[in-house]
């Protein structure tokens, strides 16, 4: 198992904490020493994950604080609450998601519901703490994208799924553009020499409920394809799952636009993974970086 260095003194925002390999990764922070930030959408939920948390690790320092990925208020409101409080932030965990709902939602901010909350509302997080991120010594910002990445592609002509929404295709956009916000902030680091990391990963095949919270937002649940997939597809508990992202956050070994994932695709120990072709499109990561600037409002500091 992987074991986290040293965090203490550090302080790390999880989005997405309350479950799943956020939980873990916030938990696994936590006993090494980190303060953490809960970040999530329902405090009922965040405030249960926090009391299991202390059970398990009395001396943990956590803090659950709320935030809704589909509404770009709600990221504002909380990015502003941490620069308020003025500490610098040392590591960001774009962890939280929804994976394939069967039909087309859409955010407050009326983008649809995977583009928004997987990737716009990252991306506008990630954007606006860059000011507190920049004011510690070796910050670093981890991403959570997906194997299924692999079949995303970029469509600016119908960026939103209005004319044809497919709830795995759209799944696979937002997260290949969590790859290139990745890539893309890795490259503004490096040309404007900033000590930010940023980093990326993917959990394989890992048992959470984000298999079936998607598909449930339309009262169902997953297909019978995808039933049986589930029972005959090797999978890992989020233990397991979390790993990649862990690494991604904290080893000294990850590199600038260093991708994480399982050594055999869907389960094992973390490794290096090649992200897929698309993602590695400088021009067509810019692009998408330049768009989701005028969906979100949110822009690069212009002095940092």
């Amino acid at each position: 198992m992987y074991q986290v260095p040293d965090q203490r003194g550090k302080l790390a925002v999880v989005t997405g904490a309350n479950s799943g390999t956020g939980k873990e990764t916030a938990k696994r922070l936590a006993a090494a020493g980190a303060d953490v930030v809960l970040a999530v959408r329902t405090p009922e939920k965040g405030e249960h994950a926090r009391r299991e948390l202390l059970a398990e690790h009395p001396d943990a320092h956590l803090e659950m604080r709320r935030i809704d990925l589909a509404d770009l208020a709600s990221v504002r409101e909380f990015a502003d609450g941490l620069i308020d409080g003025g500490r610098p932030l040392d590591l960001l965990v774009n962890n939280a998601g929804v994976m394939a709902p069967p039909r087309r939602f859409e955010t407050a901010d009326g983008f649809e519901l995977q583009l928004g909350s997987n990737y716009l509302g990252p991306f506008a997080l990630t954007v606006r703490l860059l000011p507190l991120l920049l004011a510690a010594p070796a910050p670093r910002v981890a991403t959570m994208s997906s194997g299924r990445a692999n079949a995303g592609r970029i469509g600016f002509d119908d960026l939103q799924w209005d004319r044809a929404y497919h709830p795995n295709r759209a799944y696979a956009r937002s997260k290949l553009a969590d790859l290139m916000l990745t890539l893309r902030l890795a490259d503004i680091a490096a040309e404007r020499g900033w000590p930010l990391l940023s980093t990326a990963a993917h959990p394989g095949y890992t048992r959470t409920n984000l298999l079936v919270s998607g598909p449930g937002l339309a009262g169902g649940g997953p297909g019978p394809l995808e039933s049986l997939l589930f029972k005959l597809l090797p999978s890992q508990g989020v233990e397991q799952g979390a790993e990649p992202l862990l690494y991604a956050a904290t080893s000294p070994d990850a590199v600038p636009g260093g991708y994480y994932g399982p050594r055999w695709g869907l389960v094992g120990p973390s490794r290096t993974t090649r992200p897929p072709r698309r993602a590695l499109d400088r021009a067509m990561a810019e692009r998408l970086w330049t768009e989701s600037e005028r969906l979100t409002g949110v822009s690069l500091p212009a002095h940092a």
